[in-house]
């Protein structure tokens, strides 16, 4: 059953033990605060809209409180929510969980506080899940201007069911377990990441192995030596949610990606095909990357990089996986608000061709690590499913606590 918030009436009936269920406006239980951060200490950390992602504040970095941009005003506290104005299916929100008192917010952020009618970590699960971000997100995109917004008054007016304060706990700790293996299964990765790339490193651009050489039998090349960019093409009716990709659902700081939002109004788009590997051509700073295990489509604002050779896949995708690329692909990019990689600079992109018997030795451990981290994304996309249609499920009272845990 899907949670479809505008149809809701005030009041409902809510399980069989027939109790009921109080909706609420969003602006009854919470309330959009403006502080402006007055502290003097030497040393702050700056939020901006790119530094919150997917419940999680990801920049935590001094810099100099001195000649800061206009847009950092905001101060903000622990258990507050930060929640992106712009753009809401991008889930640039984060769930304040520690002391915040260094920290100053950009005005682009909103900072929502609970009152007593809620606990912040259940208005926060309220927040992020589908419902509230597709309904949302709609309403940004109904205003004129450059990039589709929200405001507070309109995510208040939204109504949401309301449950007890004992029910409210209980739904925000069997939530937060599923959150915690999203992060745990997260963490995970990015470990096996590091190691691979640290491995790309020590052989292909410090060549430790080779006391910091490169040996006189390997080739100096260009990327086009070993891939070109897949023109293959798919038709929009045999894609799903799942099996689309763009910029949008691309996560940033090479997170993989997520479920789209909808399908583009066209009939056909770029196919994709296991071990081709995705890389978005808009703003390459954010550094999204996807490593394909399956058949899909994808944007034309998304680059398609299928090697020449099926093996070297793994070897490519770390090439396009580094920082150096990312760097590259951006300085020769075109454009300043929206700067997009040139694709015929791109392919000059220079890289190393080892011999065979090192190239294989590579390939063979980093295939392993590729597919441990694609089962480990696979079970988070489903645990995110999970989530999702658990919290209106338990909201409505359709389904408890009790009923998961067999009790």
């Amino acid at each position: 059953m899907r949670w479809s918030i505008r149809r809701m009436s005030k009041i409902r009936i809510g399980n069989s033990l027939g109790k009921e269920k109080q909706y609420m406006k969003l602006g009854e239980v919470c309330r959009s605060v403006s502080q402006t951060f007055r502290r003097q200490q030497d040393r702050v950390i700056l939020t901006n809209t790119s530094d919150v992602f997917d419940g999680k504040v990801t920049n935590h970095q001094y810099v100099q409180n001195e000649n800061l941009k206009g847009q950092f005003k905001k101060s903000f506290q622990q258990n507050d929510i930060l929640y992106s104005e712009i753009r809401p299916k991008n889930r640039r929100f984060a769930f304040v969980n520690f002391d915040a008192k260094d920290y100053i917010a950009s005005t682009k952020l909103m900072v929502i506080r609970a009152n007593n009618k809620v606990l912040p970590q259940f208005l926060f699960q309220v927040l992020k899940s589908d419902e509230i971000i597709n309904q949302l997100q709609s309403l940004a995109e109904t205003r004129s201007g450059t990039f589709p917004q929200i405001t507070f008054s309109e995510l208040s007016a939204l109504d949401v069911p309301i449950p007890s304060i004992a029910e409210q706990r209980e739904i925000a700790i069997t939530l937060t377990v599923i959150d915690d293996k999203i992060a745990i299964n997260a963490k995970i990765n990015r470990h096996l990441e590091q190691v691979a790339q640290a491995i790309f490193k020590s052989w292909f651009v410090d060549f430790e192995p080779w006391g910091g050489i490169i040996p006189n039998d390997w080739q100096r090349a260009t990327l086009s030596d070993i891939c070109f960019y897949n023109t293959d093409r798919i038709s929009v009716g045999e894609l799903t949610e799942q099996t689309y990709i763009s910029t949008e659902n691309m996560l940033p700081n090479r997170g993989g990606f997520v479920h789209a939002s909808s399908l583009p109004s066209i009939s056909q788009t770029t196919k994709f095909q296991p071990g081709n590997v995705l890389v978005s051509n808009i703003r390459p700073y954010f550094k999204k990357i996807v490593f394909c295990s399956l058949f899909g489509g994808c944007s034309t604002d998304v680059l398609c990089f299928q090697v020449r050779e099926k093996t070297l896949a793994p070897y490519l995708y770390c090439i396009l996986f580094n920082d150096s690329f990312f760097d590259f692909m951006l300085a020769g990019s075109k454009g300043t608000k929206m700067p997009r990689g040139d694709k015929q600079q791109i392919m000059s992109y220079p890289i190393i061709i080892p011999t065979d018997d090192v190239l294989n030795d590579f390939i063979e451990f980093v295939a392993q690590d590729l597919s441990k981290i694609e089962a480990n994304r696979s079970e988070n996309r489903c645990l995110a499913d999970l989530r999702d249609t658990l919290l209106p499920r338990l909201m409505s009272g359709e389904l408890s606590v009790a009923d998961l845990s067999g009790k």
